[in-house]
């Protein structure tokens, strides 16, 4: 194997992990916002589009004769789920996941376009079509949450406000 196949073998296993990581941000989340129905089907949404990414990723693997990392898909999910814990303290919690989830997509966008180029690369047709076909689905839910960012915003703050009202009174 050469350096830029065993490089495509990395990052496909990156890929792999941030996927996992992504379920367990994307579940954990998603339970926490009942007053933000729109978001919270949105993430659920997504959820099952990257449960799917996942599994399609770990197929690109095992059709190269590799395995996925066991070290980075814990490791991803324990960070995920650190995030997710941290989430439950913070008063602001549904603005500070929009945020998270908006950047996560964006380093998944990344992740892709370079696992399409080093691919094409190699000669690796197979996991160019397949990252081609999940890159649509991570800019389509950044752009999602770019559209939707002020909106969440406004609506945490005017909640927050109705709430800093009543108890004043």
């Amino acid at each position: 194997m050469n350096e830029a196949q065993s490089e495509l073998m990395d990052w496909l296993r990156d890929a792999h992990a941030m996927e996992k990581q992504a379920e367990t941000m994307l579940s954990s989340t998603a339970d926490r916002l009942d007053d933000y129905p729109e978001l919270q089907a949105k993430l659920r949404q997504h959820y099952e589009e990257t449960c799917e990414q996942a599994r399609l990723v770990g197929q690109c693997l095992e059709r190269l004769g590799e395995d996925t990392s066991t070290v980075k898909d814990v490791m991803g999910k324990t960070t995920a789920m650190a995030q997710a814990f941290s989430g439950v303290f913070a008063s602001d919690e549904v603005v500070k996941a929009a945020m998270a989830s908006y950047t996560f997509e964006h380093m998944e966008i990344a992740a892709y376009r370079t696992l399409i180029a080093a691919a094409e690369l190699v000669g690796d047709h197979e996991t160019k079509r397949v990252c081609e076909m999940i890159l649509p689905q991570e800019e389509a839910m950044a752009k999602w949450l770019q559209e939707r960012l002020a909106t969440v915003t406004q609506q945490f703050l005017t909640r927050e406000m109705g709430s800093e009202s009543s108890i004043r009174r």
